[in-house]
């Protein structure tokens, strides 16, 4: 798989559709989710949904209509997503009075119906999650990472005061961090965004960013405080403690299937997906090799392990279709199965079969007695190699040496040059706009986060050499 952005598009492009996740629709990117490609954001939901709920959020659902007057009444946000938005403007074959929008994000809908909701300190806080559909009409659509409709979780939540709400909004991404991580196998870096790269209406945006395997960036989940300005904009007050009127003070935080692509850019090679076995629909494959249909007893085996492995919980399928072991190898991997198990004959004489693990060429013989242990036990030594592997990719591909637009031109012209990726550069900035914004102009390199745990501190500005008010993550983004 080549690392060239024109190259590595194409790859990602075939691997979705030959791996048989997801087909396209009439609609500009608008994509139809196939079963496998759903069931690998069901893990992902179900694992989010059930941290959400350990730390007291509950779900619910609001409308997909937005009336235009509800953008209206935050300026910034209105500014935000008003390129991005479809509108409805006819109904059952009559003109609306009013324009509504396919919701880009909910905050507007859900803080009308929070100040109906929250009248006394006694109803807080607010912690409502909705998992959902959002539209924003993208100009560049790529599957998963940025279409027109997605599916997403929106957490909206409305507290007493700012200390409380900006520890919700710290609390939430460090789940983000430790779903991505833990369940996904993709490390992130985490920090907060720079004013220009904010959720639009937020007073702090922070985020968790992930390296793809061509060196951009994909943030892969955002967590937002937005203070008073939602509030005083729906009119969300409550009755303090002292019986005085307060605005309560409103979080928001998301992610979305874009998760999806991120997996797929950071795990997969040449041969097509790589699944971390947590959210692989099958993460087992079992294969009957050699003269099988002539032994009746390779497939009883197969069946017997197949029943012993479901019974761990294991997703396992036994593939005894008509297609020769070599083509069912290459559809397997194509698929990203983690781990596939072969049984001949002579395997079945030696009481072993082999295994292999769909991220590493060797196969291994297994004592057949032993294999439903050795299977549990390869799924989860997997699922901690593919972090690994994914954290030494992005060490070697994030530059901490790279101090001025020089140094950064010249870094992407040897890139060029040698067919290497430019990755990302840890560099300082003096906290001007026009600093960031003439960064992005000449390299295409954008802000990702103000990390919290930088590697290093940088001390001058990457653009015009002043004194660096921050240390920031800067790369190419999807």
């Amino acid at each position: 798989m080549s690392q060239n952005t024109s190259n590595f598009s194409k790859w990602y492009i075939d691997t979705v559709q030959k791996a048989d996740l997801i087909d396209y629709t009439p609609v500009r990117g608008c994509i139809a989710f196939k079963p496998d490609g759903y069931e690998i954001w069901e893990h992902i939901q179900e694992e989010m949904d059930k941290r959400f709920k350990e730390t007291g959020h509950r779900n619910a659902y609001f409308p997909m209509l937005i009336p235009e007057s509800f953008f209206q009444k935050e300026k910034d946000h209105i500014e935000g997503f008003s390129p991005e938005l479809p509108w409805i403007t006819e109904a059952a074959g009559e003109k609306l009075e009013e324009r509504l929008a396919l919701r880009p994000t909910s905050e507007t809908m859900i803080g009308h119906l929070y100040s109906n909701w929250i009248k006394s300190y006694r109803d807080l806080p607010v912690l409502i999650n909705q998992w959902a559909n959002v539209f924003r009409w993208e100009k560049k659509t790529l599957p998963f990472i940025r279409t027109s409709e997605f599916l997403w979780q929106e957490g909206h939540t409305a507290h007493v005061d700012e200390e409380d709400a900006r520890k919700e909004t710290m609390q939430m991404l460090t789940i983000y961090k430790e779903v991505v991580e833990g369940l996904l196998a993709i490390p992130v870096y985490d920090g907060q965004k720079t004013p220009s790269e904010r959720f639009a209406g937020a007073i702090d945006t922070f985020s968790i960013e992930a390296m793809m395997k061509d060196g951009k960036a994909v943030q892969a989940g955002t967590s937002h405080y937005l203070g008073t300005k939602f509030s005083e904009a729906f009119n969300i007050k409550y009755l303090n403690k002292e019986n005085k009127h307060a605005y309560v003070h409103t979080t928001s935080w998301g992610t979305s299937t874009r998760l999806i692509g991120s997996v797929i850019m950071v795990h997969g090679d040449e041969k097509g997906l790589v699944l971390p076995p947590k959210i692989a629909p099958t993460q087992v494959v079992l294969i009957p090799v050699g003269p099988w249909k002539k032994n009746h007893a390779i497939l009883e085996k197969l069946d017997e392990i197949f029943v012993a492995l479901k019974a761990k919980g294991i997703r396992v399928r036994l593939d005894d279709s008509d297609q020769s072991a070599g083509y069912k190898y290459n559809e397997w991997e194509l698929k990203g199965v983690p781990i596939r198990i072969e049984l001949g004959p002579r395997d079945l004489e030696n009481n072993q079969g082999l295994i292999k693990a769909r991220d590493v060429d060797e196969k291994v013989s297994i004592p057949l007695e032993s294999i439903v242990e050795s299977i549990k036990k390869e799924l989860e030594t997997m699922q901690t190699r593919l972090l690994e592997k994914a954290k030494v990719f992005r060490a070697k591909n994030s530059h901490t040496h790279i101090d001025t637009m020089e140094q950064l031109k010249q870094h992407l012209a040897e890139s060029e040059q040698n067919g290497t990726i430019p990755g990302w550069i840890l560099a300082g900035w003096c906290g001007d706009d026009a600093c960031e914004e003439n960064v992005k102009e000449k390299t295409k390199f954008t802000t990702r986060n103000i990390p919290f745990n930088p590697p290093t501190t940088k001390h001058t500005c990457l653009n015009c050499g002043k004194e660096a008010k921050h240390t920031v993550w800067f790369a190419r983004a999807y």
